[in-house]
């Protein structure tokens, strides 16, 4: 079989899906290998940087960065709420014994707790 002048200047071919491409690198699975959700936070930190920070979210798609960044967010703000809730929760009296008493009352507190928190998290992770 006759060799094309790509494949004289040692370039080689993958496979994607039924089809043979030039491997150029595009399809490496590097952003694969970090198996980390994406999550609520990283879909909005997503939306934000398409929206109001193009340059910035090119710059991340194309060095490849972007998934990394974006499951970063999501991390900082899953910590953010694992950090923040008991602490809020003890500043407003959100207790057990209140949680077995007035359920409704709990979960409504509770609720507002994890509003104010997300107020925080937009506005010192996502949309910055």
């Amino acid at each position: 079989m006759e060799q094309n002048i790509f494949e004289k200047m040692g370039g080689t071919y993958i496979k994607v899906g039924d089809y043979y491409v030039p491997n150029l690198g595009q399809f490496e699975d590097e952003e694969e290998t970090d198996d980390r959700p994406l999550g609520k936070y990283g879909m909005l930190r997503r939306t934000y940087l398409e929206e109001h920070r193009k340059p910035l979210y090119n710059h991340l798609l194309l060095s490849g960065e972007l998934h990394s960044h974006l499951r970063d967010v999501n991390e900082q703000a899953q910590q953010m709420i694992d950090t923040l809730l008991p602490q809020y929760k003890v500043k407003q009296g959100v207790t057990e014994e209140l949680k077995a008493k007035e359920q409704l009352l709990w979960v409504g507190m509770v609720n507002n707790i994890i509003a104010q928190i997300e107020e925080i998290i937009y506005s010192e992770v996502v949309y910055i």
